[in-house]
């Protein structure tokens, strides 16, 4: 089940996916990894572009595009069930792991697009896991803004309006940070950012 502001083909929505009572979803890296690949897998399978993503201890931001009606539903469904069972399996642990409903907000211009971006990939800053954006490893700041390769980020053709070549779109893309990474720009504390 899902909160949807509007799920249109071709829209972008800003999902986000919390614990069951907002308990962890990752005890480890390798938690990471396997919600990662899952998210991959089943992202193309049901013709979902990822465009931003961060997974932070008890919840995960993802900025989407589906190609197809129920596509961000069908992908949220099925990486709930494969992840749940990897965990179950993996620590032996029973019980719900995530919320049975997650959120998903539509985007409406090119500036939210962006600022929805920037607000993802910043949630560790803001959670105070790390100082910048780029030292932490689990979210699609490092390809967005230093063009590493990230299978599983598709850029959005606002982030290809930021300049003519990769250099100058990750360059005007840092931009969008510097308020944050030179400590001028709000910041919030806690893990749940």
């Amino acid at each position: 089940m899902s909160e949807f502001d509007v799920q249109i083909p071709g829209h972008p929505l800003h999902v986000i996916q919390r614990g069951h009572c907002r308990a962890a979803c990752f005890t480890c890296d390798p938690d990471r990894v396997a919600y990662l690949h899952w998210l991959g897998v089943y992202a193309a399978n049901l013709g979902c572009a990822l465009h931003a993503y961060v997974l932070m201890g008890n919840h995960v931001h993802l900025l989407v595009t589906p190609s197809r009606p129920e596509g961000v539903s069908g992908l949220m469904r099925a990486l709930g069930e494969r992840y749940t069972r990897y965990v179950r399996e993996a620590h032996e642990r029973g019980g719900p792991l995530l919320e049975e409903r997650f959120k998903g907000l539509t985007l409406r211009s090119r500036q939210h697009l962006l600022g929805c971006m920037r607000y993802i990939e910043l949630n560790p800053v803001r959670a105070g896991l790390v100082a910048a954006p780029g030292e932490y490893r689990w979210s699609s700041f490092r390809s967005n803004a230093l063009g590493h390769e990230d299978a599983l980020v598709t850029p959005h053709s606002c982030y290809y309006a930021l300049g003519r070549s990769p250099a100058l779109r990750q360059a005007a893309y840092r931009a969008l940070f510097r308020d944050e990474a030179s400590g001028t720009g709000p910041r919030r504390t806690g893990a749940h950012a």
